[in-house]
């Protein structure tokens, strides 16, 4: 029997990438200077890094991984790795000009989707989901996590530039939401609760939805055979503000006042410090 992938997303990687490219295309040399959510990068910068992406994932068909010039022993290890690999490759790219840098993202794009659907959805990722708390994980998940950094980053720059409507919608933003939402077991490790507790999270609007953890024997875990209205906490936010969240663009006290909480409010806490992106 077929197995069925729980998120899948491999089909929107050209939907994503052609919406990308019309974007880039329709800017003006002004817009690609703006700046963007993602703090210290313009408009320009965040399309080097998906650029940078691409090129990654480009090299895996070569069977080839850069060295890694750095110890790792922690989960903060990584995130400076990682965080180090951005910037210089982000600073090497202010050397070239957007028009370069737009047709280097239409002719790696391909490729990149081409690398994608060589993996096989169920076996070992090369590189795990860390921030959902994997040591190992499966290419499904892999790509899924994939699809959410094209989709914010993109997010990113259509806010920059006030065209933001073309991603939030029922097929490309749900699938993004719903692998974020992989990270509440994690997220909530270490907030205590009597075994049986759930808890609901409601991402508002036609293209959110609810998901609902519940606390058993072995920590908290994702159902979704429980009833919102069985939840000792229900928490309810916004789409614009669940994103920027869950990658770390708006502070969780900003979210809060954006979102609705009932029932136990010390339960709502974790999905407020959650984190679904290397940061």
């Amino acid at each position: 029997m077929e197995q069925l992938i729980p998120i899948p997303t491999l089909h929107l990687f050209k939907v994503l990438d052609d919406l990308l490219i019309e974007l880039l295309t329709s800017l003006s040399p002004d817009d690609w200077n703006k700046p963007t959510p993602a703090k210290l990068w313009t408009v320009k910068d965040v399309a080097a890094h998906l650029l940078d992406g691409n090129v990654r994932d480009i090299a895996a068909l070569d069977n080839y991984a850069p060295p890694v010039s750095a110890q790792i022993n922690s989960y903060q290890d990584l995130v400076n790795y990682l965080n180090e690999l951005n910037a210089v490759w982000v600073n090497a790219m202010k050397r070239m000009s957007p028009q370069l840098l737009l047709q280097l993202l239409k002719n790696t794009g391909p490729k990149f989707i081409e690398y994608m659907h060589t993996l096989d959805p169920f076996k070992p990722a090369r590189y795990s989901v860390a921030w959902a708390g994997e040591e190992q994980s499966l290419n499904w998940f892999h790509i899924a996590r994939e699809y959410t950094e094209k989709w914010h980053h993109q997010q990113q720059i259509r806010e920059a530039v006030s065209k933001k409507p073309a991603l939030m919608t029922r097929e490309l933003f749900y699938p993004c939401i719903a692998t974020f939402m992989c990270a509440l077991p994690h997220a909530y490790r270490n907030i205590p609760a009597q075994t049986g507790t759930a808890i609901s999270f409601t991402i508002s609007g036609e293209a959110g939805g609810t998901w609902v953890l519940q606390k058993d024997d072995n920590g908290w875990q994702l159902q979704n055979n429980i009833s919102v209205a069985e939840s000792a906490a229900q928490i309810t936010i916004p789409p614009d503000i669940a994103w920027k969240l869950f990658t770390k663009a708006i502070l969780p006290a900003t979210a809060i006042e954006g979102s609705t909480i009932k029932g136990n409010n010390n339960l709502a806490t974790g999905i407020f410090n959650m984190v679904s992106v290397m940061a």
